[in-house]
């Protein structure tokens, strides 16, 4: 028996799925704010972002003007989610897509496009933007030697305003029943904040539209006083931000912007996920951290809604990671305690000692496996004094006998000790000439060595 279609809800394909996002109602991250602020979650997007929505746009529109053939090959510069977006539209139409990426972006992002049969590029991110080995150069070589090949150029392709126009924009102001005041959008094309704020402008032209720009960026220099530093700047936020101003980008339509942190943006996107269980990027901490900046000036008349654009799932390796966070200090606290520099020691145990009764042999075999240059000397586990490399040296050159001697023998006063939650400056107070370096305490009990080369490499850093 034939079944009834008209009976089954479902989708022609999953290309038919973009769009028609929830916009959800923040509650923990804005509890002491006046306006009731929304966050429109792209992540529920197929491939989880904002640039679901461009990928089919821009390929749709390849295919009407014949550009694009069967067979053909999409090319194309991404930080990941523009890819992500035209190899799920590719996949369903039968296209190779080939990407280049800046080397600053999550493995994640790589894996997922190449799991969608894409062919990834890595490229510098630390060159300029007219660099033949930027990621936007490789990308215009590639397609100039590939036959039947089209560049999707999402930073010049006006399809990628065009979509938010059509769809993002009049998604926020039926979600809002026309109720929205202030629309907030990081940057990173321009494509969203300009097609989707000019929507919104259109219907109501009193509705702030504000652009978020991570430090190191050029658009708020250039949004004030309509010209840039040229100097490239690196920051860690993927997938927005620029160093040049792309062709999509249409400053019409934005009343401001306001720049924000890599450390504001990572700890938001944090609190998002951890406070509202809504689990994001490091661009939706940008625009986070700008909507409260937004929020704090605005009266509980007034509705704000921010675009969170993709899904932390991306950056697991990275920003949802505490041992990355820490290496770029990232989550270092307002006041530096002993605890958080002996944490972040890199390659050597927290404590290495050696028992007054050891040999001078086993002291120096102790000093090159750590590649460290003093011994604090333990009897069970109570300082009893100290040693260093340059004194068991001279003394076995002397007389290599000592070889075999006691450290007890050799050993200087114990180092002075400090409590593990001390603020770091206690610690400096100690390492002078004739203090190389502490032992740290908890609950009494010696748990560490924190040296001057230890607090001098955290604090270059």
């Amino acid at each position: 028996m034939l079944k009834d279609l008209k009976k089954i809800q479902y989708f022609e394909s999953i290309l038919h799925s973009i769009g028609r996002t929830p916009l959800v109602k923040l509650n923990k991250i804005t509890r002491n704010l006046k306006p009731l602020v929304f966050a429109k979650v792209e992540s529920f997007n197929p491939g989880g972002s904002v640039k679901d929505r461009i990928g089919v746009e821009i390929i749709e529109d390849a295919e009407r003007e014949g550009r694009l053939k069967p067979g053909g090959t999409i090319v194309e510069a991404t930080s990941g989610n523009t890819g992500m977006g035209l190899a799920i539209a590719a996949a369903v139409k039968g296209y190779h897509c080939i990407f280049t990426m800046p080397d600053k972006m999550s493995m994640e992002k790589i894996l997922l496009l190449r799991a969608f049969g894409a062919e990834v590029i890595v490229t510098p991110t630390a060159v300029p933007h007219e660099s033949p080995e930027s990621y936007t150069e490789v990308a215009k070589r590639i397609v100039r030697e590939t036959p039947n090949s089209i560049l999707a150029n999402q930073y010049y392709n006006l399809k990628n305003p065009e979509s938010h126009y059509k769809t993002t924009g009049p998604e926020i102001w039926e979600q809002t029943g026309g109720q929205i005041d202030c629309f907030v959008c990081a940057i990173g094309t321009g494509g969203t904040i300009s097609g989707a704020g000019r929507y919104l402008k259109e219907k109501n032209p009193d509705i702030k539209v504000v652009g978020i720009d991570p430090k190191g960026s050029v658009y708020r220099e250039y949004f004030y006083t309509k010209k840039f530093t040229p100097a490239f700047k690196i920051y860690k936020v993927e997938g927005i931000g620029q160093d040049y101003i792309p062709g999509v980008m249409n400053f019409q339509y934005v009343d401001e912007v306001i720049e924000v942190t890599d450390k504001e943006s990572f700890l938001l996107a944090r609190r998002l996920t951890r406070e509202e269980g809504i689990f994001v990027g490091g661009s939706a901490g940008t625009a986070m951290a700008g909507a409260l900046k937004v929020a704090e000036r605005l009266s509980s008349n007034d509705v704000l809604v921010v675009l969170l654009p993709d899904t932390g799932e991306r950056y697991l390796s990275k920003m949802y990671n505490d041992d990355w966070m820490r290496e770029n200090r990232f989550l270092v606290p307002e006041k530096i305690t002993i605890r958080y520099v002996l944490e972040s020691k890199k390659g050597v145990p927290i404590l290495v000692s050696i028992d007054p009764a050891a040999t001078v042999r086993r002291a120096l075999d102790l000093i090159g496996q750590h590649n460290i240059s003093q011994l604090p000397v333990l009897d069970k586990g109570k300082s009893v004094g100290s040693i260093e490399e340059s004194d068991l040296m001279s003394a076995v050159l002397e007389k290599p006998a000592m070889f075999d001697a006691p450290v007890s023998s050799l050993m200087k006063q114990q180092f002075p000790n400090v409590n593990m939650d001390e603020q770091l400056n206690s610690a400096i107070g100690y390492l002078t000439k004739k203090h190389p370096a502490v032992l740290v305490e908890e609950d009494g009990k010696i748990i560490g060595i924190l040296t001057r080369y230890d607090v001098i490499e955290y604090m270059s850093r």
